[in-house]
């Protein structure tokens, strides 16, 4: 039987999602708990790889096993796991469902503190005595609906068939001292929504221009696009099946 679980995590303890030899991951944290409630060897599936120090508000896993689930599922493996990854639901499934080839769609947010906030030096990137065009970077991002090869953006060694993602939504949206850009595509590259984030505020800081916007991602060269931007403000927040 395959069983969907609903989980959320801080990932500011743990280098990213995926198990990784001498290095905490949040698959290993659930494959350790899953496996103590049901006292089986059970191993997750993701839908995602976030990098290290990436958050997410919601992310989705699947497991398969004859077992059947304990009652109170949620509330012992929250018991077990650590305070920084919460499960929210786990239920039963078609056996063909796979968590991450059925997405169709996932969205991330980055967060951006234009100041100092000691209460959000975990989750958000602080910029001081920066003052960003945010309507200029809106327009820039308008620019990324229009295109679908996002080499520029992606890590450069990376093993992928295919630089193309269809993005459907990117946004900034300023409220008062918390900047956000909101994306969401049918897939992302590794590194791609912080390469993104980088570039635009190279245009909100009046370094570049929306036509130099365009050619870096014409141009298909990650030398050409902004820094990466810290981890810690990344958040995958919705995957859509």
């Amino acid at each position: 039987m395959r069983y969907f679980i609903e989980l959320s995590y801080l990932g500011k303890n743990y280098h990213g999602w995926q198990i990784q030899p001498d290095a905490n991951s949040i698959q290993e944290e659930l494959n350790k708990a899953i496996s103590v409630v049901l006292q089986e060897e059970v191993t997750v599936v993701g839908a995602g790889r976030t990098d290290t120090g990436v958050h997410a508000s919601q992310m989705f896993a699947h497991f398969d096993s004859d077992a059947i689930l304990v009652e109170n599922i949620v509330f012992k493996l929250n018991s077990i796991l650590p305070e920084d990854i919460v499960v929210y639901e786990v239920e039963k499934v078609n056996d063909e469902k796979h968590v991450r080839f059925d997405a169709i769609a996932r969205s991330y947010e980055y967060r951006i503190w234009l100041g100092r906030n000691p209460f959000l030096l975990e989750t958000t990137w602080q910029l001081f005595h920066q003052k960003l065009d945010v309507k200029a970077m809106n327009e820039a991002a308008e620019i990324l609906l229009e295109h679908e090869n996002f080499q520029a953006f992606s890590k450069v060694k990376t093993e992928v068939k295919t630089f193309n993602c269809k993005v459907s939504k990117a946004v900034w949206i300023e409220d008062g001292n918390q900047l956000v850009f909101r994306i969401t595509a049918n897939r992302f590259l590794r590194n791609m929504v912080r390469a993104i984030v980088g570039t635009l505020v190279d245009v909100g800081k009046h370094k570049i221009t929306k036509e130099d916007f365009k050619n870096i991602i014409l141009s298909k060269d990650r030398s050409n696009a902004g820094l990466s931007v810290p981890a810690k403000g990344l958040f995958l927040t919705e995957i859509t099946y």
